[in-house]
Order: structure tokens, then sequence, then C-alpha cells
């Protein structure tokens, strides 16, 4: 029984289903993925490996990034597309039907109450940052959550194939502003902050120079805000009442952007493998936890590394950064080779591009 019909639920769904193994999903919202309130920049290589049919929910593909604080700019821009921008409640529907043909039953307009819960072999707490299942179960808190709040403005975008990340700590504490085009005629304009009234940052945010001078008197069609876990949860497996989380319920996420679902798909099919191989061969269910630790816990700590500096650091200190980074020839290495889910695929070949005898010296 899976509890929250969001991405990292229904890919659960899709891959244990197709095991031949019963797998319910409930989810209290009639329509799964509404409101539309994530982003939905999302790396190719990371979609692919997903197995998702995802192509209908793109609205716009991405080359790169520019990354602004005071007056410097990093320009990360590569001559083949690096991200997809997905339309997430199209992409959900998507991995819902995909869950269904592969066999599960969802349930949605129907929260599942405790008589429900009390009937599975083994339940899987897929519903959102602020878990019911994890509080029922007394799986622990999340440590660390980014509140965000994002409009999306009718506008003809000038340039639709990058990025702009606004980095400005006065409103933007532990995390960024963001211009997003999710089409020629669609710029998405957000901003996230660490412990701070969301809201309020992004009324300051549309007033900068930057963002106004875009935006211009474009109409609001789309508005909200949410909030999006940093960090893991202090468990997410509870082998004695045979409970899982996974997704945003367990914290699987992007400590530097908030990014959840490549994160949470990943962990959903390692869930699907250890419950396939928990009824085949009595596997224990926490090699959920350890697998997904081993996998992606070096990428995590590099993005709570890459967050905490980032949140440390003042306007001068940001821009002294950048320009540290343009002198050392990084900003085109990360153009060419920055995978920006998995940093550690990059590590290795940081020095052999940029600096060749690098491993040597070391």
């Amino acid at each position: 029984m899976i509890i929250g019909a969001g991405t990292a639920g229904l890919i659960a769904a899709k891959r244990i289903s197709r095991f031949g193994i019963s797998t319910i999903v409930y989810d209290q919202k009639k329509v799964p993925g509404t409101p539309n309130r994530a982003s939905g920049i999302l790396s190719i290589k990371g979609l692919d490996a997903l197995e998702i049919g995802y192509k209908k929910a793109v609205t716009n593909t991405l080359y790169g990034a520019r990354i602004h604080t005071g007056k410097e700019t990093l320009e990360i821009i590569a001559n083949k597309p690096k991200a997809h921008v997905l339309d997430r409640k199209v992409l959900n529907e998507i991995c819902m039907y995909e869950a269904i043909d592969n066999g599960a039953i969802v349930n949605t307009g129907v929260r599942a109450d405790h008589d429900i819960v009390g009937d599975y072999d083994i339940l899987v707490g897929a519903d959102g940052a602020v878990s019911s299942v994890a509080m029922h179960f007394n799986m622990g808190s999340i440590k660390r959550y980014v509140n965000t709040y994002k409009a999306e403005f009718e506008v003809n975008v000038d340039d639709a194939k990058s990025v702009d990340i606004i980095f400005n700590s006065r409103i933007a504490n532990g995390l960024f502003g963001w211009m997003c085009p999710n089409s020629k005629e669609v710029l998405e304009v957000g901003i996230g902050t660490i412990g701070g009234n969301s809201k309020r940052a992004f009324d300051m945010f549309v007033k900068d120079k930057r963002v106004s001078d875009v935006i211009g008197r474009g109409k609001v069609i789309a508005e909200g805000a949410s909030m999006i876990p940093l960090s893991l949860r202090e468990k997410i497996v509870n082998g004695e009442k045979k409970v899982m989380l996974v997704g945003d319920a367990a914290g699987q996420v992007k400590p530097s952007t908030g990014g959840g679902i490549i994160f949470g798909g990943n962990a959903a099919i390692i869930l699907a493998d250890v419950i396939k191989k928990h009824f085949e061969s009595g596997m224990p269910l926490y090699e959920y936890s350890r697998i997904y630790s081993s996998r992606y816990g070096l990428d995590t700590r590099i993005h709570n590394t890459v967050s905490a500096m980032y949140s440390k650091l003042d306007k001068v200190g940001f821009s002294m950064a950048i320009k540290v980074v343009k002198l050392l020839g990084i900003e085109k290495f990360l153009a060419k080779y920055g995978d920006m889910d998995m940093p550690s695929n990059s590590i290795g070949m940081l020095f052999s591009e940029v600096w060749p005898h690098g491993n040597k010296t070391w």
C-alpha cells in the first residue's frame, strides 16, 4: 500500500506492480499533483534514468544557467541540451497512468484512514514533506526545510534556452531566486528562503532590476507557495511495522536546490527492488536505507557542502568566489561536464580537463 500519488510514489507503484506484487495507491486529492507549485527543471540524464515516458510533459529545453550575484555573472551554457522544463501536473498524470498500466490500483480523492492503513503487508509513505505516515509511525523529523514562492508571468521571453539564478542573501536566506522560461511565452519567477516568509521575499525579489526589467507588466497566470525538505528524515524505514518512506516524505532531495524528482525517483526504484527481494528471499527492508545511502550519500554530502558554502557567503564573498571560478577555468568545464544531479561524476574529470597535472601534484 502506497499513501500519496506524487511522482516518487507512482514510480514505486509502477515498478512494484511490474514485479507482480499487488499494489494499491491512495491520495486524498482528486487530481494528484495539483496545485502545481513545484518547479520542473530536471536534467535530461537524470530523467532518462527514471524510465518515464515524460516527453509530453516537456514545455521547454535548457542549455544551461547564468548565475548572478552583485555585478558578477557566471555563465554555464553548454552546446547541447542539459535539462528539460516539465509541467509537473502532466508528469504526474503520465506516472499515474504508467502505474495503472502495470497493474497498480490508484484511488484518488480518498483519505487513507486507520482502518485502511491497518490492512497491508508493506506500507509506503509517499505523502510529501509533512508526512502523516512518518508522523504516525514515529519516524523522526526532517531538520531543514526551505520555503518557496513562485509565479508564472505571461511575457515574451528573449532567451528561452537558459535559466537565471540570482543569489541575494538579504532576501533569499540559504537558497536563491530564479527566472526560468517555461516556454517562449511563460516565465517562472521564484525564490526560496530558509526560515523566512517566502511571499515577502518574493515581493522584494521581483523589484530587483534584473527581474523587473524582464517581467515588466507581465500578467501573473499562476502563483503559490510550497515547503521543501532539504535533509533526509531521521528514519526512512520502520522494519518492525514494515513501513518505508520515499520522496519528499523521506527528505530525498538535492540540498543545494531542493529538487526532489531525480533523487526521489531513484529512491523509488531502490525501494521497489528491495520489496521484491523481501518477498522473494526475505531481504530486510532496512536494506533500502543502506542502499540509498551507499549510492547517493556522497552526492548528497557534496550538495550539502555547496549549500552550506553559498548560505554563508555575502554578496562580496560570492562575487569573489565567481571570480576565482572564472580564473581557474572551471566555468567552461562545468558547461561541458557538469552534472547537476550527481556532482561526484564530474570531480574525477576536473583535474585531467582543467588542471592536467593536478593528480600528480596532489
